[in-house]
């Protein structure tokens, strides 16, 4: 009986040794399981958690300019503008949208302001600087680019078209509002001033347009639009350089300044928002620090 016991025994030795091997893996497959779904929401968390990074990154405001060639990139050539220079003082990324030869009348016509709304994102700033392309009159050979006389609703024809021209208020009037709809900030810059020392003699006359701009930012009475005197603030910078200085500022006309000249007007028109020259704007939270202090 033993000898035929032995074999039994053994056999459900193996049989039981057999079966308490899976039971063990069935042990340990929970705790991988487990760690591997302890593990899994902690990546999948920290994954999250870093999306909203690249996102807010994607989303950070950004500065549009609209404006002439006294703000606008101007390369190859012996004259610049001063928004091809504002980067360098400011923390925002700059669009600069400004074009040679255009007023308020023309920028909305050739439907480039609609063009800056169409870009814009809620929380963005759009400065607005025009004056020196929008003098003459609608009425008596139209360049396209005049304003009609007025700072309201006033209307006049062109001789020319027959198109109804509204008041250079008006356009940024509009302007304004249209940008406001998309969520953005609105600065409204007054107009760089021309060489107040041509001719060896401080003229710091502002143009009527520094009024008009001033005049619109009253009437939108909204406080998402803000107002910077650039105009006052060049000026003040044109007074303490003097008659040499200046002049060399200007290579071509009275006008337009070289590359020097429109770097020093981005810095008068950064000190004016850092300073509050015509109070706080939407622009300052931007301003790197130290600023030069230019005027």
């Amino acid at each position: 009986m033993q000898l035929t016991l032995l074999p039994a025994a053994l056999a459900l030795g193996w049989f039981l040794g057999a079966s308490a091997l899976p039971t063990s893996e069935q042990a340990a497959a929970p705790d991988v399981k487990e760690a591997q779904q302890a593990t899994t929401p902690d990546v999948k968390n920290a994954q999250q958690a870093a999306v909203p990074d690249v996102k807010e990154a994607r989303q950070a405001p950004r500065i549009f300019l609209c404006g002439d060639s006294t703000m606008a990139r101007n390369t190859g050539g012996v004259i610049d503008g001063w928004g091809n220079y504002l980067a360098k003082y400011v923390t925002a990324t700059v669009e600069n949208k400004a074009l040679g030869g255009r007023s308020a009348r023309s920028f909305t016509n050739e439907k480039r302001f609609q063009d800056v709304a169409n870009q814009v994102r809620a929380g963005d700033v759009v400065v607005m600087e025009f004056g020196h392309n929008d003098g003459g009159s609608p009425r008596s050979n139209d360049n396209g680019r005049s304003a009609c006389p007025g700072t309201g609703t006033e209307t006049c024809k062109s001789d020319k078209t027959g198109e109804t021209v509204y008041t250079f208020n008006y356009y940024i009037i509009q302007a304004a509002k249209l940008m406001l709809s998309k969520g953005a900030n609105v600065v409204l810059s007054s107009q760089t001033p021309r060489n107040q020392w041509e001719g060896g003699k401080y003229n710091g006359e502002p143009s009527r347009f520094v009024d008009y701009m001033i005049t619109a930012h009253r009437a939108l009475a909204d406080s998402r639009v803000t107002f910077v005197n650039h105009n006052q603030a060049v000026s003040n910078m044109y007074r303490k350089m003097g008659s040499g200085p200046v002049n060399a500022l200007y290579p071509q006309d009275r006008t337009h300044t070289g590359p020097k000249g429109a770097d020093l007007s981005a810095q008068a028109f950064v000190q004016a928002v850092y300073q509050k020259l015509n109070g706080e704007t939407s622009l300052l939270r931007f301003v790197k620090t130290p600023v030069n202090i230019v005027y």
